[in-house]
């Protein structure tokens, strides 16, 4: 058993409590890590604000980053001393796992949302008795994150480790949505729907597939101007200008690619609608379970466009997130633009600044 610093929600809505838990040793296919910083996404928001179902109280942080500390007996991945970011779960048994389509795991609510691990058991209490942990397969709000040898990814010793972890989730969504999922072609047209940290990852993603024409819509003037410092050819502010005509107009027609990251049905609708003959919209936002959102039937079955769900930017995380930190070793993807840094003290306001759109990707620090 091993004493931990975590923030902890208790109720419905927040706020993060630091508090003092008790975390036990590894399992023989863990790991334990020294967390050194954890991304915000809007995910945690998400479990925090219960618009999915995660039992509470709770340890919640899935895009942490840090040192392994202590492995069990049968884990071959990692070593101690290692550079690792977390990454989501998955079984590793069921037939979409088997065929390689990790982030469709039929397990992937329960192992991911369910606060426990695949046989429900936890590792994390306080005084009163056991705290829903393994978010995401981790739970990294934490000083000390237990996570599975499967979504443990080494990565080099070389580059700046607090910075890396938002690539577990957020990151690696906006990313693998442009380059695994909608496969962006070199030439082509992209127009991200939203710009928070999954759409401005996406926007860096079509620059690195060869988009000639990326365009970013958003609300916040900031976060397009960032867009454009970031690869974006064309921004459009859907407050002042229809997105959709805008689109057309720059693209002749219409784009070959759209993401919808906002989780707005009213935008899923501008993206559907923003297509080219024949173009593709991926679907990345998060809203409340059972939401329900309306396109034109004949406008998607008479031009051939396809409306697909993506989950974690298709990633198989053990080989999409160390190419995603060499192309910001070279330059090419300079997501560290993104950020801004808080302590575990601060993660309330972190959160607060992430909801009101000012600050685009938090990273919660923890350690040095």
């Amino acid at each position: 058993m091993r004493e931990i610093k975590a923030a902890t929600i208790r109720q419905k809505g927040g706020p993060f409590q630091i508090e003092i838990l008790n975390l036990n040793e590894p399992l023989p296919d863990e790991v334990l890590v020294r967390v050194v910083a954890t991304g915000m996404c809007h995910t945690d928001m998400v479990a925090r604000d219960q618009l999915y179902d995660v039992p509470l109280p709770v340890v919640l942080g899935h895009e942490g980053s840090g040192v392994v500390e202590q492995t069990g007996g049968s884990v071959k991945k990692v070593a101690v001393g290692d550079h690792v970011v977390l990454t989501y779960m998955w079984c590793g048994h069921c037939k979409p796992c088997l065929r390689g389509d990790l982030t469709y795991c039929e397990n992937f609510y329960p192992l991911n949302f369910g606060g426990a691990r695949e046989d429900g058991s936890t590792a994390t209490r306080d005084t009163s008795g056991p705290i829903h942990d393994h978010f995401f397969g981790q739970s990294s709000f934490g000083t000390y994150a237990l996570a599975h040898e499967r979504n443990v990814i080494k990565v080099p010793k070389d580059v700046p480790l607090e910075l890396l972890g938002p690539l577990g989730c957020g990151i690696q969504t906006g990313a693998g949505a442009v380059m695994n999922a909608l496969k962006v072609k070199p030439g082509s047209s992209f127009a991200a729907f939203g710009g928070g940290a999954v759409g401005l990852s996406a926007v860096m993603a079509a620059r690195v597939a060869g988009a000639a024409i990326i365009i970013a819509a958003d609300v916040v003037p900031s976060r397009l101007e960032l867009a454009k410092e970031l690869g974006a050819t064309h921004t459009v502010n859907s407050k002042e200008t229809d997105p959709v005509e805008a689109v057309r107009q720059i693209t002749g027609g219409g784009a070959d690619f759209t993401l919808e990251s906002s989780g707005r049905p009213a935008v899923l609708r501008q993206a559907i609608d923003a297509l080219a003959i024949r173009g593709t919209c991926g679907i990345v936002g998060a809203p409340a379970l059972g939401t329900e959102a309306g396109f034109d039937v004949n406008g998607v079955m008479t031009t051939g466009k396809r409306i697909i769900g993506i989950i974690e930017g298709d990633s198989m995380p053990d080989i999409f997130i160390p190419a995603l930190v060499e192309l910001y070793r070279q330059g090419r993807f300079p997501f560290d633009k993104l950020v801004k840094f808080y302590s575990l003290e601060q993660i309330n306001q972190a959160a607060e600044d992430s909801e009101k759109g000012i600050t685009i990707k938090p990273i919660i620090q923890l350690a040095s």
